[in-house]
């Protein structure tokens, strides 16, 4: 049975080999533990700068996702964006990232967040079709970045 909760400190070792994995995977990049650590550990010490949550199949977690906050002046509310999303090969295309998606936008609504936004690799087209299926489209932004 796979269950979707808020993640905890002693999840912080999973959450970062998969963010290790996912960033080798998705861009060939090597992240090293001396950076993705404290990145990680910090989000739990500092609850403004997100919040992840994992997946679970019984006690063995296989999926977790960060959520940030962008504070919307049009709207007086909190956009929550999806990040860091990784899934365990072997549980992809299987719902686990709709079954995520669906407990963070019950948190969200609850909490009186704006919407939920995410960015995806554009050549990611298992990711794209995931998300377009769930009904979020691209339509209305394009994202620029400048990044050290």
């Amino acid at each position: 049975m796979i269950a979707v909760r808020n993640a905890t400190e002693e999840d912080a070792a999973k959450i970062v080999s998969f963010q290790q994995a996912m960033a080798l995977e998705t861009e060939n990049i090597f992240l090293g533990t001396g950076i993705v650590t404290p990145g990680v550990s910090r989000v739990f010490r500092d609850p403004s700068k997100g919040r992840y949550y994992v997946a679970a199949d019984n006690d063995e977690v296989v999926a977790s996702l960060l959520i940030t906050y962008e504070w919307s002046d049009w709207r007086n509310a909190d956009v929550w964006w999806f990040q860091s999303v990784y899934v365990l090969p072997e549980y992809r295309r299987k719902g686990l990232f709709r079954k995520m998606y669906d407990h963070v936008r019950s948190e969200a609504l609850a909490a009186g967040a704006a919407g939920l936004r995410l960015y995806v690799e554009s050549n990611n087209l298992p990711a794209l079709k995931t998300y377009e299926a769930m009904g979020m489209n691209s339509q209305h932004y394009t994202m620029y970045e400048w990044m050290r």
